[in-house]
């Protein structure tokens, strides 16, 4: 299992040859290495409808035919525009080529302009005996504890920028309640209102005993 961070909350995990995207925000996001015309794609997860998470999505299925996994009513909205929909909604899983997908919950909202697009979630992706956990947009909650005792999450993905996500302190709790293998800081530097140091937030874990690791834009690592 290979992830590549694109910036912000974008990622492209590639399983067994199958390419699955993460909240393609790339051409609208300055910190992206790449645009929508070039990554590729079978399918696309979507945390939520934010424009910052949707992203991109419709113009990168329109090229590929990519199936978009997505909460019940972002998926209707989607639907209605002519693309492939898989819904699914919070607590649900299911077992896709690639591996089995499950939708947590997430503490945010959801829209794609003034519509209703259910509500936000977290994922986790398992395949090829890793899992690995996109909290999505998210405040802390303690349920966190369960995602992590219920799953042994080898990296979790979490915003550390503050405004409309989790900051430092509470990513940092967050670590400790799931315990990943690494924890990987998202969701910073994209705007003014979520600059943080991602480096910061590796030294706290780090102290605590826990792995995290800043990935680079464009960066790509192994599980």
């Amino acid at each position: 299992m290979k992830l590549t961070y694109f910036g912000h909350s974008a990622f492209l995990i590639t399983i067994k040859g199958v390419n699955i995207l993460i909240d393609p925000f790339l051409d609208g996001n300055p910190l992206s290495p790449v645009k929508s015309g070039s990554v590729p794609a079978d399918y696309i997860i979507l945390t939520h409808g934010h424009g910052d998470h949707l992203g991109d999505t419709c113009k990168i299925a329109d090229r590929t035919g990519a199936t978009i996994i997505c909460i019940f009513e972002l998926g209707n909205l989607l639907e209605q525009k002519g693309f492939t929909v898989h819904k699914m909604h919070v607590g649900g899983s299911f077992a896709f080529p690639f591996g089995r997908v499950k939708f947590t919950i997430a503490h945010h909202g959801s829209s794609v302009g003034a519509a209703y697009a259910g509500a936000p979630a977290g994922v986790l992706i398992t395949a090829e005996g890793k899992t690995v956990y996109h909290t999505g947009d998210t405040g802390l909650f303690l349920d966190m504890k369960l995602i992590g005792e219920m799953n042994k999450v080898d990296a979790m993905l979490l915003p550390i920028g503050d405004n409309y996500t989790m900051g430092i302190d509470d990513a940092v709790k967050a670590v400790e309640f799931v315990n990943p293998k690494l924890a990987v800081p998202i969701h910073f530097n994209t705007f003014e209102e979520i600059e943080a140091d991602p480096q910061l937030f590796v030294r706290r874990i780090t102290s605590l005993g826990k792995t995290g690791r800043v990935m680079h834009f464009g960066e790509e690592i192994e599980l």
